[in-house]
């Protein structure tokens, strides 16, 4: 028998060119939007005045990309799907000084390899363009075409020789994100191009290029045609430069902020990068201005020389290294600072603190991702106006509706009721729910041989009263629980006696936890109520926020929304969850829409568990509204009758407990 080898001579080969186009698409090509991003940017390296971008089912059936640049010749058309193939790298000194969006020469190569390609394009010179088509990296045809100067480059059916990458694609509504945000940055960065967006036939853009001589104004005119029209007055121009370093662009007054980081656009030398630590650098120039938790829109645009930028660091370009980042921090922050000083909405400098240096360990702790505030809503908490001009108090949804009640207004202090400008629903005046099984320990007389300093609470906790308390409490109704006051402490913490010390509930988080189980309930239940309003609202919605909107249609009607789908972009909003406080109708569910987009890419039941979230901090009390002693006693009842009661979905606690042996320390007894 002839001796086995012992060596592993010959097993290694160079892998062929098909496999390696494959390999780098992994890193290239991660979803739809990838492949919009790369084209778009050889349209804009072509000098594209004009940009179109059509798409079909969110991208995988198609992705094409028409521009009006400088094209190519017969030749360098059929070499553009070769790997490394590029016009914009000459030498290894050209890279450290790249000024062109594309330089590594995969981007073709690599969409090929996974896609079904064609590719138009023709130069002012020639005669005929060209014809080149390629499936999975295989080119199949090659011929004369009849188009105009430019290139279209159609991307068809993305992944459909990797069956498993293909499975890995989100949902249309997610991958239309990915790719309309793609589309919002490349259009923000370059104004002076025309871009238009065609989804399934439906157009979502069409920006009109701007002339260049009034970069400002054309910047602004493009921020208006994406994000509305009606942020007009929401803009502040920044501007300021160093002697090696510019800024220019736009952030929002501190009214246009978001929940998430989707409308923060920072861009160097002209590409679109992200950076949480300058991103971090413009939410600290906001102070206090901006609740936690909620995001300043901005657009802002450095310049400099490219030696201080590596952008060869990220497979997607989407993250650069600078060569001083803690002093661009600073630039950065102290920009933004001045631009808003100059609107007279500036905080004062909190530490005086410009180079960055000792923000950085902030921007870690303190910016970490975009959380829901738990401090409610960020809009301001205006009083509804009565018919006669003057204002009344917001009315307070809790467990009795006292928005919806003409007869609840008792209690000395409380907020009194104003009519609803919506009728009765699916719900009626008895839905709170019965006492549960922790609703006796609150209010129990206490034992005459019990020791009023101790702490031996019962092991459920506190317990509030009955809900026929909270309906009549000085009606002469029977028991202890009845009596024991339930105090408001600064329209922000409902405080009560225990049977071994006080107790302190925070109002919001309390509201915040009842609501999010009720709103649990409806969405497994498929049957929330809802209150229909007499006048329906409409809603202009994004092109995202449509598609999402139909994938949460089912959801959302569970909550009880009644909606109606109108021509266009436009949905009628006829009526909403029962839990929606009076004057919250206009902009709850673009709220909702907007908050659920953090949550997109989870499993369906994550995906309910934060829209649950999301619908009870919206609609909870906000900290400083009061309420009357019956609401405060409703809340409390409605508090412990919840699975757990002692914590809102956040984390934060709904309730403190003093003992009255605490209490005696505090005495000095």
């Amino acid at each position: 028998m002839a001796d086995e080898p012992t060596t592993s001579e010959g097993l290694i080969e160079v892998m062929s060119d098909r496999l390696a186009n494959q390999i780098a698409a992994g890193e290239v090509v991660q979803r739809p939007a990838s492949v919009a991003k790369e084209l778009i940017e050889n349209s804009l390296d072509a000098g594209a005045s004009s940009i179109e971008v059509l798409l079909k089912d969110a991208g995988s059936t198609l992705v094409q990309v028409i521009d009006d640049g400088c094209g190519m010749g017969p030749a360098d058309a059929e070499r553009c799907f070769e790997r490394h193939a590029t016009s914009k790298l000459r030498s290894v000194d050209d890279l450290e000084r790249i000024r062109t969006l594309g330089f590594r020469g995969e981007a073709l190569a690599s969409i090929a390899a996974v896609a079904q390609v064609t590719l138009k394009t023709k130069r002012v010179e020639d005669d005929a363009g060209l014809l080149v088509r390629v499936e999975g990296g295989k080119q199949v045809e090659t011929r004369p075409c009849a188009i105009p100067s430019g290139t279209s480059v159609a991307v068809r059916n993305l992944f459909f020789n990797v069956p498993a990458r293909r499975n890995f694609l989100k949902t249309p509504a997610t991958e239309l994100k990915h790719l309309t945000q793609t589309v919002q940055s490349l259009a923000l960065a370059n104004p002076g191009t025309a871009v238009r967006l065609e989804h399934d036939g439906h157009e979502h853009y069409d920006l009109p290029g701007a002339s260049s001589d009034d970069w400002p104004a054309a910047t602004r005119a493009r921020i208006l045609g994406l994000f509305g029209e009606d942020h007009e007055g929401e803009l502040v121009a920044v501007e300021d430069a160093s002697s090696d370093l510019t800024v220019r662009g736009f952030v929002g007054a501190p009214s246009f902020h978001r929940k998430t980081r989707g409308e923060q656009f920072l861009f160097v030398n002209g590409r679109a990068v992200t950076d949480r630590y300058l991103s971090h650098a413009v939410k600290k120039a906001y102070g206090e201005l901006v609740p936690d938790g909620a995001f300043p829109f901005f657009a802002l645009f450095l310049t400099m020389t490219p030696e201080r930028v590596d952008v060869n660091v990220h497979p997607q370009k989407e993250e650069v290294k600078f060569d001083d980042q803690s002093g661009i921090y600073g630039f950065l922050r102290s920009a933004v600072r001045r631009a808003l000083g100059r609107v007279h909405v500036s905080p004062q400098l909190d530490d005086g603190t410009e180079d960055g240096t000792k923000e950085e360990n902030a921007s870690k702790g303190n910016d970490s991702g975009s959380g829901t505030d738990d401090t409610g809503s960020a809009g301001d908490s205006a009083s509804p106006v009565s018919g006669d001009g003057t204002s009344s108090p917001r009315p307070t949804p809790t467990s009795f509706q006292p928005r919806r009640s003409s007869g609840d207004s008792n209690g000395s202090g409380g907020a009194s009721s104003t009519p609803s400008p919506r009728s009765s629903g699916s719900k009626g005046d008895d839905a709170s729910p019965a006492p549960g099984d922790q609703s006796s320990a609150l209010y129990r007389p206490p034992s005459d041989s019990a020791d009023p300093s101790s702490d031996d609470a019962p092991a459920t906790g506190p317990q509030p009263a009955p809900a026929e308390s909270a309906a009549a409490p000085s009606e002469g109704a029977s028991g202890d629980s009845d009596r024991r006051p339930v105090w408001g402490l600064h329209d922000t913490y409902v405080v009560t006696p225990t049977e071994t010390g006080m107790m302190l509930v925070d109002q919001r988080a309390a509201h915040v936890r009842v609501l999010y189980e009720r709103a649990r309930a409806d969405l497994r239940d498929q049957q929330g109520a809802s209150q229909r309003l007499l006048f329906p609202h409409t809603v202009d919605l994004s092109p995202a926020e449509v598609e999402l909107l139909e994938e949460l249609r089912d959801d959302l009607e569970a909550l009880g929304f009644a909606l109606e789908r109108l021509s266009g972009r436009t949905v009628s909003v006829r009526g909403v969850p029962a839990d929606v406080p009076d004057g919250n109708e206009d902009t709850i569910l673009e709220e909702l829409l907007e908050q659920y987009r953090s949550a997109q890419d989870a499993v369906e039941d994550g995906r309910r568990e934060h829209l649950a979230k999301t619908m009870a901090q919206r609609s909870a009390v906000e900290r400083g509204q009061p309420l009357s002693e019956g609401e405060r006693r409703a809340l409390l009842h409605d508090l412990f009758d919840c699975e757990m009661p002692y914590a809102d979905p956040t984390g934060t606690p709904t309730t403190v407990k003093l003992s009255m042996e605490e209490l005696a320390d505090r005495f000095g007894r």
